[in-house]
Formats: C-alpha cells, structure tokens, sequence
C-alpha cells in the first residue's frame, strides 16, 4: 500500500527573528507615512532669552499639512497659525496669575496667479515661496518675539511656563468653523508644553 511522507518547512530562529524585524520595520514607515498623511505639529526647540531691558523668545516646529488643509489653502482659504507662550506666576496663598505673554498669529495662504505661498503677520513682512515645505519651514521657525510683559518680572526667579502652536479655527469662515466640529483634519495643534523656567539675567554689557 502506498503512502505518502509530508514535508514541512521548518523556519530556524534567525530567520524568524529577521522576518519579525522587517514587518517592524515596515509598520514603522506605514505608521510614519500615515503621520505625515494627517498633518500634525511638533514643537522641536524653544529658546528664552533677555535684551536691552526686556525678554524674547525663539519657537522651532515642524508643521505638516493634511490634504484636506493642503486643498483648503488651493481654494484660496487662508490658514492662521498661532503660537503662544505665557509666563504665570504659581503662587500657594493665591490665584496663579498670568505675568508675561507672547502671542503672534501668521497667515498661510497661496496665489493661484503667480503661484506661490505666501506668509503674513503683523511682525514680519509678506513673504512668498515656490512650494509648500519651503512655506511650513519658514512658518516653524518664529524667532526673536518679544514678550509683553503685564507686571514686573524677577530675573531669577522660578515662573511657571506654557507653550503652544495650533491652528486658529476662528479665523476661518462659518461653514468651515462647522466643519471642524464633525471632522478632525481641521484640529491641528501641537501639544500644550508645560515647564518651570527661571528668567535669565540680563547682559551686563548691554547699554
């Protein structure tokens, strides 16, 4: 009577070990890509520093666009980026207090005519780009804003601190507004930072 002996493949650990490593591998990249597909901020670097008789403060992000916000902007919509930074005074025996602010709001949008993006704000000058990235990389990197300050600050002293970079709903057309609250593409915001940060002192050499 005949018979029949079946063979199976039997996989030894090593190559187990290197097939787990590469589905990682590609779910990391299908994860990064698909990051990159819903936009996002993220606040890389941020810099306090003291002038003539006054503070400043210098923001890295890195801003990415979804395609709903990337056709949004084709139609002629104008995005407006906030960043805003505060500086509150913790106190045990009282209300916290807000000491010190710093708040600008910039202007995304693009030309259909010349093609080009453009950026606008009340501290800086238009200025405009051939593409996109060239636009968001310029937009991350917001330096040497001033602080209003509300009350008098204590150089050395121990201030709680916020930051935040997010896009501002409010500044776009009612329909849209309405849109935001069945629809996620449009809540774009870096996560609030919160820190303790002592002042620095200011330059002795400075006039």
């Amino acid at each position: 009577m005949p018979y029949f002996i079946r063979h199976e493949r039997i996989w030894p650990l090593k190559g187990l070990l290197q097939l787990a490593a590469t589905i990682l591998l590609v779910l990391s990249l299908l994860s990064a890509a698909s990051a990159r597909g819903q936009g996002g901020i993220e606040i890389k670097s941020f810099a306090l520093e003291a002038t003539r008789k006054s503070y400043q403060i210098s923001i890295d992000a890195e801003i990415q666009l979804n395609s709903t916000l990337e056709q949004a902007l084709e139609k002629g919509i104008t995005l407006y980026f906030v960043s805003k930074f505060t500086l509150i005074d913790s106190r045990w025996y009282w209300l916290d207090e807000e000491v010190a602010r710093s708040k600008q709001r910039i202007g995304l949008s693009y030309h259909a005519l010349t093609r080009q993006y453009r950026l606008s704000g009340r501290r800086m000058m238009s200025q405009g780009f051939d593409t996109l990235q060239e636009a968001l990389q310029v937009l991350g990197r917001q330096h040497n804003m001033p602080i209003e300050i509300s009350v008098p600050l204590k150089p050395g002293k121990e201030y709680a601190a916020t930051l935040q970079v997010w896009l501002d709903i409010s500044r776009l057309a009612k329909p849209f507004q309405l849109e935001w609250f069945s629809s996620d593409d449009w809540n774009l915001s870096s996560e609030k930072k919160e820190w303790h940060i002592k002042l620095p002192v200011f330059p002795q050499n400075l006039p």
